[in-house]
């Protein structure tokens, strides 16, 4: 069975960190593209992050530039997020998903999300 998975979400307070990852089964991600994507309570999805098959290109969503870093591991077949400096308005579901290259269309594998909630 092919999945992505979520995990490393929870509480953290403004100015804190916390490291998602997104890990691979039934699949190697080794010839994907890898985005982060978020959605807020009432809000559309929104992409964050994207890396590149061989990890040599990435983007962010300007609200997240210098304080996001997306990487990979492809021998550990995970997909990392590692976010600091997080504000209330980064509280969202984050959820991975999988394509051949950064512009998408994000298809096929998604995982179910992890939940982040930035707050004093």
């Amino acid at each position: 069975q092919l999945q992505l998975v979520e995990s490393g979400g929870g509480l953290v307070q403004p100015g804190g960190s916390l490291r998602l990852s997104c890990a691979a089964s039934g699949f190697t991600l080794d010839y994907y593209a890898i985005g982060w994507f978020r959605q807020a309570p009432g809000k559309e999805r929104e992409g964050v992050s994207c890396i590149s098959s061989s990890g040599g290109s990435t983007n962010y969503a300007d609200s997240v530039k210098g304080r996001f870093t997306i990487s990979r591991d492809n021998a550990k077949n995970t997909v990392y997020l590692q976010m600091n400096s997080l504000k209330p308005e980064d509280t969202a579901v984050y959820y991975c998903a999988a394509d051949l290259d950064c512009s998408g269309p994000w298809g096929d594998y998604w995982g179910k999300g992890t939940l982040v909630t930035v707050s004093s």
